[in-house]
C-alpha cells in the first residue's frame, strides 16, 4: 500500500512542536516510519525542515536528503508519532492467530 495513495491524516499539534523541536535543537538520531510500500523503514540524520506539499502533504528533511511524510512516522527520535496507533495494531495483528497450529 502506497503512502502516496493513502490520505494525509491530520497531526496534533504537540508531534508538529517536537518536530520544531528536533529542527532547533538540530538533534539526530532515527525515525521510524511506514515507507511508500506500506513497509517499517528507518532513517538515521538531523532533521532540517518540515515542509508542506499541496495536495500531497507535510514532509520531514534530513540533511541526508530522506524525506518523510509527518503522519507516516511511527517515532521520531524514539518519541511517539502520529503512525504509532497505526504500527501498534501492525504489530499486534497475529497476535491472535494461531500461527498455523489450529486445533
Amino acid at each position: 500500500m502506497s503512502s502516496k495513495n493513502i490520505s494525509y491524516l491530520p497531526v496534533s499539534w504537540e508531534f508538529k512542536e517536537a518536530i520544531e523541536e528536533a529542527i532547533n535543537k538540530k538533534n539526530e538520531g532515527k525515525v521510524f516510519f511506514f515507507d511508500n510500500n506500506g513497509q517499517v523503514a528507518d532513517e538515521k540524520g538531523i532533521v532540517l525542515e518540515m515542509v508542506e506539499e499541496k495536495n500531497a502533504g507535510v514532509y520531514l528533511i534530513l540533511n541526508t536528503g530522506a524525506k518523510i511524510r509527518i503522519d507516516r512516522i511511527i517515532t521520531l527520535f524514539g518519541k511517539i508519532g502520529a503512525a504509532y496507533d497505526e504500527y501498534d495494531l501492525y504489530a499486534n495483528a497475529c497476535m491472535s492467530c494461531m500461527g498455523g497450529y489450529e486445533n
